[in-house]
């Protein structure tokens, strides 16, 4: 029978309603600070989303791909559904009720969170496939430190120093300008971008260590050593955030060690509770994670349907925002009944055996 961890799937599950419930706000102008981003350095518990799906991504690829040796069918697979993560990704940035239902070139943004998702399960099943734990673990390391150091001591072409900071002479905003031109989020920077997405593959593959972990037959007091791991990674990442400051946008090196830090410590709560001790609970979460992708993926393009036609607006302003409310509340209960219809949505799937794969 297959070895089946309940706490990855659990965690998918929040993850993915989190990510569900930050990305789709009442009003963007109302909004408490924790479900917001960080303006620059520094991370709010938002933050946590995006890289806690890409390090459960690693988890993913350490069971899927467990008994799999390389050949060019696994590659062949590996690489379609990146290129279905990516198209997908595209037609969300390009996509317009006008016909043709596309932007002008010009105006599509070419990164973005399913870009990003589908390039780091590539480069990370592919290392997964012909690398052990030791040369992981050494890739993890030059992925990180190699990213400090084009990002904090290389100079850019014109001689000038390099910057943490949002500004012309960051490597990652330079060289995403330079590659992307106009396709980017903002005009000078995308939190998506091309540089920053070298350390993403690092939190995927801290993942698959700790899939691996987890698969291991031998590996004797699980939920200490994974807490003990997340609380090493954590301290690692803010000790590195006094010279690398921790930045989502940037997707820092000490951005990758505090948020997989958090990943683990999170992992060995839920683990400890269903997986050791056999409690059933997170049965709805593990549910809604069966189908995650399509799930955000559903959510991102009728958020955006409903913005363009205005329906967005409607509904806020007539059921939610009401003059005995507090806005932020108004906007929250909004971002709730959204996660709450996915959910619903995500085990009315379930119940029906419809698993959709990306």
């Amino acid at each position: 029978m297959e070895q089946r961890i309940q706490s990855i799937d659990i965690l998918r599950g929040i993850t993915i309603a989190a990510m569900m419930l930050v990305n789709n706000p009442g009003s963007w102008g109302s909004v408490y600070s924790p479900f917001l981003h960080a303006d620059w350095h520094g991370y709010t518990p938002t933050d946590l989303v995006f890289p806690f799906f890409l390090f459960i991504v690693g988890c993913s690829i350490a069971f899927a791909y467990r008994n799999r040796a390389p050949s060019p069918k696994v590659y062949k697979k590996v690489t379609v559904r990146t290129l279905k993560l990516v198209a997908l990704g595209i037609f969300l940035g390009a996509f317009t009720l006008s016909f043709p239902f596309v932007k002008d070139w010009a105006d599509i943004r070419l990164p973005g969170v399913l870009q990003r998702i589908g390039l780091a399960f590539f480069f990370a099943a592919i290392i997964a496939l012909n690398a052990n734990w030791k040369t992981i673990i050494g890739v993890v390391v030059v992925l990180l430190f190699g990213y400090y150091g084009i990002m904090g001591f290389l100079p850019l072409p014109d001689g000038s120093a390099p910057t943490f900071e949002r500004a012309p002479n960051n490597w990652a905003m330079y060289f995403d300008k330079l590659v992307l031109g106009s396709h980017t989020w903002k005009p000078d920077y995308d939190p998506e971008g091309l540089l920053s997405t070298l350390p993403s593959i690092a939190t995927a593959l801290i993942g698959v260590l700790t899939g691996r972990f987890l698969l291991a037959k031998d590996a004797g007091g699980k939920t200490m050593k994974l807490a003990l791991a997340g609380a090493g990674l954590l301290i690692g990442g803010h000790l590195w955030g006094f010279v690398f400051p921790i930045n989502k946008a940037l997707w820092s090196s000490s951005f990758v060690l505090v948020t997989a830090g958090w990943a683990l410590l999170c992992l060995s709560l839920i683990y400890y509770v269903t997986d050791v001790k056999g409690r059933s609970v997170g049965d709805t979460f593990k549910k809604v994670g069966a189908n995650a992708l399509i799930l955000y993926f559903l959510s991102s393009f009728i958020s955006k349907v409903f913005g363009i036609t205005g329906l967005h607006g409607w509904l806020y302003e007539n059921i939610y925002a009401h003059d005995f409310i507090a806005p932020k509340l108004s906007s929250l209960l909004y971002g709730l009944s959204v996660m709450g219809f996915y959910i619903l949505l995500g085990l009315w799937l379930y119940r029906r055996r419809i698993f959709v794969r990306v």
